[in-house]
């Protein structure tokens, strides 16, 4: 194993990491929001501030992610039946990032009819994806 190798793979994994971890907390503002009174415009405000810009941080932390992840595939070889699997997974979670945009387009626009609980669970979604990938790539069960 080069050197090379190495470094990108740690980054892979800070840059991935960092990108699960703006997944993690963005559902926890959706729940902040969904338990906002009515009459309460400046929490309200506030905490749409915080979606949007961990939304975009989110996004932004993606793109090495995702880069590196692709350069260790085809610059190393990185390969083999769990990797599909993970790339699966990796494809789920780029959807669930699009589904958190159009879940905060909904609140921007006070169109949310979901409660916080639902928001609790769907934040879930999240952990199961990084334990499953994580155990992916560290276990290579096939």
């Amino acid at each position: 194993m080069s050197s090379a190798y190495l470094w990108v793979k740690a980054f892979h994994i800070v840059f991935v990491a960092s990108w699960f971890a703006g997944l993690f907390y963005l559902p926890r503002i959706f729940v902040n929001l969904a338990m906002v009174p009515a009459d309460s415009h400046a929490e309200r405000e506030r905490l749409l501030l915080m979606a949007r810009k961990l939304y975009r941080f989110s996004n932004v932390l993606m793109i090495p992610a995702l880069g590196l992840g692709l350069w260790l595939w085809l610059g190393w070889g990185v390969g083999g039946g769990w990797l599909h699997a993970k790339l699966a997974l990796v494809v789920g979670v780029i959807g669930y990032q699009h589904v958190c945009r159009g879940i905060l387009r909904r609140f921007e626009q006070s169109a949310n009819q979901r409660s916080h609980k639902w928001y609790r669970v769907f934040n879930e979604v999240t952990v199961l994806l990084f334990m499953a990938i994580v155990v992916l790539a560290t276990v290579k069960p096939f």
